[in-house]
């Protein structure tokens, strides 16, 4: 489905910057360059990318040239967003890794090929480049006050929690990448307006070019708590097709309009009757969009009946094929929401673990070749 301008800048969006109308009446002049930067701070991209991938594809089939642009230089650094404690920096080899099978999992939703192919680029690129003089010349354009206001900062001052001269740079990093590419427009979840306009700042300051920013909402809860990561129920693009619908599955009740808007490109007319009158068919309706979108409509058949066999059923179908490791953790890690021996162990100890039907948690247990194993609640596979 293609949409029109003023759709795309009205579906999923919480605001564009400084003025919608403007960049409308841009986009109906000519062609823009926009981007949005993704943070290899993990080996596959998550259901908050697919947001921004999602408005991406939709600029894209507008005939807008697209930028997917993996940020291996600023992730080394590691975005301070409401974080309240510093994150752990990582080593280029790292990020590199991390970001190996991004690109074909980008691919779902953006053409690298064809008449109007979406690029994907490296930051490092231009930020290898930059030396000392360069930040100093870049810094002078932030104040530390404006730095210091930000929330978590003050959170972190309040508690007397460290803050690393690091952070402080890293919308000056990421903000040159707006000077770099040139671009009219760059695309963010909300939660990133404080760095995509450090770039707006930095662009006009050094090559006196206006830059809008879009935001897209996020998916949260009633609370405002992110849905997928810290709901313990992160969906990563590398996951199998059921797993991904088996986890919509479990969103809450009041976030399903919302992932129609920000994860489908169906209608919304009449979703929210729709969704008040019956939730689970609602729910499993979205499952299936996304899963088709992402997999193909084959695949989402089978996992709504996967789902319905595992779930309501309860006639278990052990679909995933999980490679045996070196130690029970190892053969667990992949299928953690953190996807980490420790986050495996915790599970294991917690009795999220099952093999044969019965629950282990003894670390040193033997699964062998051929076991049917169940991992939380959406994982069903036999051992390989």
């Amino acid at each position: 489905m293609n949409f029109t301008i003023e759709e795309v800048l009205t579906r999923g969006v919480s605001q564009v910057l400084p003025n919608k109308k403007a960049l409308s009446d841009l986009m109906h002049k000519r062609k823009i360059k926009l981007y949005q930067g993704f943070d290899p701070s993990a080996p596959s991209l998550h259901l908050g990318n697919f947001v921004g991938l999602m408005k991406l594809r939709q600029f894209q089939r507008l005939g807008h040239k697209v930028i997917f642009l993996i940020g291996d230089f600023s992730g080394m650094i590691g975005d301070p967003t409401d974080k309240l404690s510093v994150r752990q920096k990582l080593t280029r080899e790292q990020v590199l890794k991390n970001a190996k099978a991004w690109k074909k999992q980008a691919s779902k939703l953006l053409d690298f090929e064809g008449e109007n192919p979406a690029q994907i680029l490296f930051n490092s690129k231009w930020l290898d480049k930059l030396n000392f003089k360069d930040i100093i010349e870049l810094s002078s354009n932030i104040t530390v006050q404006q730095l210091i206001e930000r929330d978590m900062f003050q959170v972190r001052v309040k508690n007397k929690e460290p803050i690393y001269l690091h952070e402080f740079l890293y919308p000056i990093v990421t903000g040159y990448d707006s000077v770099a590419l040139e671009v009219d427009l760059e695309i963010g979840g909300n939660d990133q307006l404080f760095n995509i306009m450090v770039g707006r700042s930095l662009e006009k300051a050094v090559i006196n070019k206006e830059k809008y920013a879009l935001m897209t909402k996020l998916l949260v809860d009633k609370d405002g708590k992110k849905i997928g990561k810290t709901t313990g129920n992160a969906l990563f693009l590398d996951s199998k097709p059921q797993e991904f619908y088996a986890g919509i599955m479990s969103f809450p009740d009041e976030v399903l309009l919302l992932g129609f808007e920000l994860l489908t490109e169906i209608s919304l007319e009449g979703l929210e009757v729709k969704i008040k009158n019956d939730p689970m068919s609602e729910k499993k309706h979205l499952a299936f969009e996304v899963i088709k979108l992402l997999w193909g409509e084959k695949l989402a058949k089978k996992s709504a009946l996967t789902f319905e066999n595992n779930f309501q059923k309860h006639e278990v179908e052990y679909t995933s094929e999980i490679i045996i490791q070196k130690s029970l953790a190892e053969t667990v890690a992949p299928y953690t929401n953190l996807k980490s021996i420790s986050d495996a162990k915790r599970l294991i100890q917690q009795g999220g673990l099952s093999i044969n039907g019965d629950m282990v948690t003894d670390m040193n247990f033997k699964a062998k070749i051929g076991d049917r194993i169940k991992i939380g609640k959406k994982v069903f596979g036999i051992l390989v």
